[in-house]
């Protein structure tokens, strides 16, 4: 294994919200000079491999210049939580239920809002309207902009 360290953001379908988190976090560490380190992807915790991100997912982070439209939904699966450093998940049910089914590796999943220090689920923008989802992408950027030091201490990389 090399010494990249890597990020899995996870999420119930892997088609709103982690696909999103994924895209502002490579942006985040692209602005950083850090994405040569860092791998960075997505998962469900109850995915079906193959799909594609949400159309307003897409069209939300196309207005922060950002593509998701490559991306393809996958399922959370002991290989995923092998690879990745540091499981970030969107909820408490997602962060509970992974470490119900993968316990030894309960010690590397957290909410994306702990690494603020804080306990908030993000919720899920599923059947909303297109508004509802550019408040969650902004919602996830601020958490990531807020848990970016702790995020880079956890992976043990220097900022």
């Amino acid at each position: 294994m090399n010494s990249k360290k890597s990020i899995l953001f996870v999420c119930t379908a892997n088609q709103c919200r982690s696909p999103m988190a994924e895209a502002l976090m490579k942006d985040h560490l692209k602005r950083m000079g850090l994405q040569e380190k860092v791998l960075v992807s997505s998962a469900g915790t109850w995915a079906e491999d193959g799909h594609p991100a949400t159309a307003f997912g897409i069209k939300a982070m196309a207005e922060r210049g950002l593509n998701t439209s490559f991306h393809r939904s996958q399922a959370l699966t002991q290989e995923l939580m092998e690879q990745f450093d540091l499981v970030l998940t969107m909820e408490t049910g997602h962060k509970e239920a992974i470490q119900i089914e993968f316990p030894m590796y309960a010690d590397k999943v957290f909410m994306l809002s702990e690494m603020s220090s804080q306990i908030k689920n993000i919720e899920d923008p599923i059947g909303g309207s297109f508004e509802d989802y550019l408040e969650t992408a902004r919602e996830i950027d601020e958490w990531i902009k807020t848990g970016f030091k702790h995020i880079i201490k956890l992976l043990q990389l220097e900022a």
